[in-house]
């Protein structure tokens, strides 16, 4: 059996996803109240994935962390985004709420055999590059800790020139850290939510790993659309109803209609793809599904416009530029925006229909725009737990050999 510590946990779509990887939770951590009630709740109603799931409502900082045992398969997480976040106030280091430094302290303490970390894609912009080159080092060198009065730029010198030695036999733990910036569409995802990975590997378990490819394109969804069709038989959309499609798209499907056999992902899943069986929340039949409800006042403006209905949604966000600014909505087929519902917007995240979320609409709301969608985490953690099992019958097979020998 797997076994994860879920950092930061918030709605709980990161540990929903590895939990559907293999993964059981020792302790599920989180600092926000509605969260965690989020979470109790559904284990008080026996949601299956959650049910069991050892919530813990505190700062990860004063977790007891020797109740874990050392050597756990996996130490997941989302440290908070707002000090990366591109609404935010892009401050980074300077931003108390970074909590970076809580989740190397973490790792130092627990020694997993891999780390699963997701951020915000600002993490990568240019002007945190320094930053994030330390974050990196600091994941890649837990155990050189930062030194009384040193700065963080002292101790990235340090980490650096350690780098730079490249002595593969270290007295001391070390992990193989590759990040990338995936975007969930890419994976089965109804949104276009790019978001920034790390992923490390303990280095003494020698496992070589690479991030999953994409499954899903645009370019096969603009097949099935504009060369076959075929989306719009699906969705029973006469040619009369059919949307204009977007001048942005109009050299893809030139070379698409050139192209003999369709592209060989499947198709970027769509607003109306996600929703399709999900009555308006207006209508009497919303009331069969849990968290549909109708939210009134939604507008669009100049920033702020609602996700077309065949495309992937845009990305869903939380606080000043999400809800009270004026996304996560939707643009209907006659041209007017209605705010999605929270099961909606769970549906953009993946999260199953089963799970409620605790609180008023826009507390929830919130939840989700900070949650990972919970295939994306699935399929992540899923090439994760992967590498770590064929480590694992690697190590036995050798074992079993010098016990013949």
């Amino acid at each position: 059996m797997l076994q994860s510590v879920e950092l930061f946990a918030g709605a709980g779509g990161l540990g929903m996803g590895t939990a559907l990887a293999g993964f059981t939770p020792l302790a599920v951590v989180d600092w926000d109240r509605w969260a965690c009630d989020t979470l109790r709740e559904n284990g008080n109603r026996g949601y299956p994935l959650v049910k069991d799931w050892p919530v813990w409502e505190g700062d990860v900082s004063q977790f007891d962390w020797a109740s874990i045992p050392d050597n756990v398969d996996l130490v997941a997480g989302g440290p908070p985004c707002q000090p990366f976040s591109m609404g935010g106030k892009h401050k980074a280091f300077g931003d108390k709420r970074d909590m970076f430094p809580a989740t190397v302290d973490v790792i130092r303490t627990l020694n997993p055999k891999s780390f699963l970390i997701e951020n915000v894609k600002g993490l990568l912009r240019s002007s945190f590059s320094e930053y994030f080159e330390y974050i990196r080092l600091q994941l890649t060198f837990p155990e050189l800790v930062r030194k009384e009065g040193e700065d963080w730029r002292g101790h990235l010198a340090r980490l650096q020139a350690e780098k730079r030695i490249g002595i593969p036999n270290r007295s001391f733990v070390t992990y193989n850290v590759m990040s990338n910036l995936l975007n969930a569409a890419d994976h089965g995802v109804p949104q276009q939510r790019e978001r920034a990975f790390i992923v490390g590997f303990r280095s003494d378990l020698d496992i070589d790993w690479t991030f999953p490819p994409p499954t899903h394109s645009v370019d096969t969804l603009l097949y099935t659309q504009e060369i076959t069709g075929e989306y719009w038989e699906r969705h029973k959309i006469p040619k009369s109803r059919q949307p204009t499609t977007s001048p942005r798209f109009a050299r893809r499907i030139r070379n698409l209609s050139n192209t003999l056999i369709p592209p060989e992902h499947k198709p970027w899943r769509t607003v109306r793809d996600a929703l399709a069986d999900v009555p308006d929340p207006r209508h009497p039949q919303a009331q069969e599904f849990l968290n549909h409800f109708f939210q009134d006042g939604a507008k669009q403006y100049k920033g702020h416009t609602g996700s077309p209905l065949d495309l992937p949604a845009k990305t869903l966000k939380a606080g000043d530029h999400g809800v009270p600014g004026g996304e996560n909505t939707m643009l209907l087929d006659d041209g007017t925006v209605r705010y999605f519902t929270v099961r909606e917007a769970a549906r953009l995240q993946t999260f199953p229909d089963g799970f409620v979320f605790h609180g008023a609409w826009s507390e929830t709301m919130r939840q989700l725009g900070n949650a990972v969608p919970v295939i994306l985490a699935q399929r992540v953690a899923a090439s994760v737990a992967q590498a770590l099992v064929e480590c694992q019958t690697r190590q036995q097979l050798r074992e079993r050999g010098r016990n013949i020998a």
